[in-house]
């Protein structure tokens, strides 16, 4: 598994400062992925910040500087980006980044057996 261990810390300086609650960890894409709720809502691969903003968020995602589609196997897996280091070195960028994912998971149902608090 490789991944940023860096960006990894930033990530969950971000998380609690935005006090998101149910956050766990996994090994996931090659790389490290946060889940909110049962949700995958963030991750990193290599030393990409991997983004799901979803499907109404998509376009406006794909138009930011330094983001592009995610795309592992040939096809782009709509709803989700990869934005390079450039485009999160700024932390107002990476709060962006998270805030957009974090609105998206939070639109989601909740996941089966995840009871709410």
């Amino acid at each position: 598994m490789t991944f940023d261990p860096g960006l990894a810390e930033r990530l969950r300086e971000a998380f609690a400062a935005a006090d998101v609650q149910d956050i766990s960890e996994r090994a996931m894409f090659g790389g490290l992925v946060f889940m909110v709720g049962g949700h995958m809502a963030c991750g990193i691969v290599a030393d990409d910040l991997m983004v799901r903003v979803g499907p109404d968020q998509y376009a406006e995602a794909l138009a930011r500087p330094h983001a592009r589609a995610m795309d592992f196997t040939g096809r782009p897996l709509r709803g989700f980006v990869f934005v390079a280091p450039p485009g999160f070195e700024a932390d107002t960028d990476l709060m962006h980044w998270l805030e957009t994912s974090l609105c998206f998971v939070a639109s989601l149902p909740p996941r089966a057996g995840k009871a709410d608090s």
